[in-house]
């Protein structure tokens, strides 16, 4: 049995589904689906049961799936909006909820990938490094509970005898993320921008960066789901390590892009909005030092790749893997 919490959402399941490639159906989603319309993302993948998130968690610790083993626990459920401000929704939901999964994985033995997040690192002035130095400062309550977290599991990690995973995601985009609305990828926002008005908005120059110039390291969900099953299927490796391609592209890259896939449109800049000015991030870039000394060595998805299968994906299947 493989448990995937956020299994209706945007990476848990595009992880569902590369895990049913490699022949694993014993897969217990669980998830919120308060917002029916995830349900969408579940359509054609393979599980054996479905679980709401509160149940889950209550009948986990008392020990209701103590009668079978669990090969691993993919904790990918979170709120991942960086514009929510409630800090007590946001510690309850990011930190509590992960550190009672962990004490009970703990307990049982369990391997724990978890999803982390690149905004623990900022502005990115200082680099982007898993050390846990003074590179990571979170800008938002949403990055504080993430590195809150991975605070918290560094302080455990040698006194655990089960795995312990956690991916700090970069700029993660692909099938699946319709959903998230204001928080799905940029890539996402601007191909709607495309279809829908013709034309691409990307901001003015910020940070020392010309319009357009600011740069991300976007990386494929399906890249994201691989990296995730080499620690599954390699145990005895555990730490916090980056995920991402490690190579920044422009924000006009990324435009350009689609605007040739799509055979016409215009980029316009405009001005940048001084709420965001102090928290936004006009560069990240993964440093791939600890993931690759792991053992991960498989080639990440080029930028022009990853947007042609993309733009097939969301012209011919509405962005939907199934």
């Amino acid at each position: 049995m493989i448990i995937v919490t956020g299994a209706a959402g945007f990476i848990g399941s595009n992880l569902v589904a590369e895990l049913n490639r490699r022949g694993y159906g014993e897969i217990v989603a669980v998830d919120n689906l308060t917002r029916g319309e995830k349900y969408r993302n579940l359509r054609g993948l393979a599980i054996a049961d479905y679980l709401d998130r509160g149940d889950f968690l209550d009948l986990f610790e008392k020990g209701a799936f103590d009668g079978a083993p669990i090969e691993a626990l993919f904790h990918q459920g979170a709120c991942a909006d960086t514009m929510e401000w409630d800090g007590q929704y946001m510690m309850r939901n990011n930190f509590t909820f992960s550190k009672r999964l962990f004490l009970r994985c703990a307990e049982r033995g369990v391997p724990f990938l978890y999803a982390s997040s690149a905004s623990v690192y900022g502005k990115g002035e200082k680099g982007f490094v898993e050390g846990g130095g003074e590179n990571e400062y979170p800008l938002n309550v949403y990055a504080y509970s993430k590195h809150l977290f991975d605070v918290w599991v560094r302080q455990r990690l040698s006194q655990t005898s089960s795995q312990v995973v956690g991916l700090r995601y970069f700029n993660v985009y692909g099938p699946q993320e319709g959903h998230k609305g204001k928080m799905a990828s940029m890539v996402y926002q601007a191909f709607s921008q495309l279809q829908q008005e013709g034309e691409i908005r990307l901001f003015e120059g910020t940070d020392g960066f010309e319009a357009g110039e600011q740069k991300r390291d976007f990386i494929d969900v399906a890249d994201v789901a691989k990296v995730n099953l080499f620690f599954f299927e390699h145990p005895d490796r555990s730490g916090i390590f980056n995920c991402g391609t490690g190579r920044a592209r422009s924000f006009n890259d990324m435009a350009r892009l689609l605007v040739a896939a799509r055979g016409s449109g215009t980029v316009r800049y405009i001005p940048f909005p001084e709420s965001l000015r102090s928290t936004y991030q006009s560069f990240t870039e993964a440093d791939l030092t600890a993931l690759r000394r792991a053992g991960y060595s498989e080639p990440f998805t080029s930028l022009e790749e990853g947007l042609a299968r993309y733009w097939r994906c969301l012209t011919e299947r509405g962005g939907y893997l199934a």
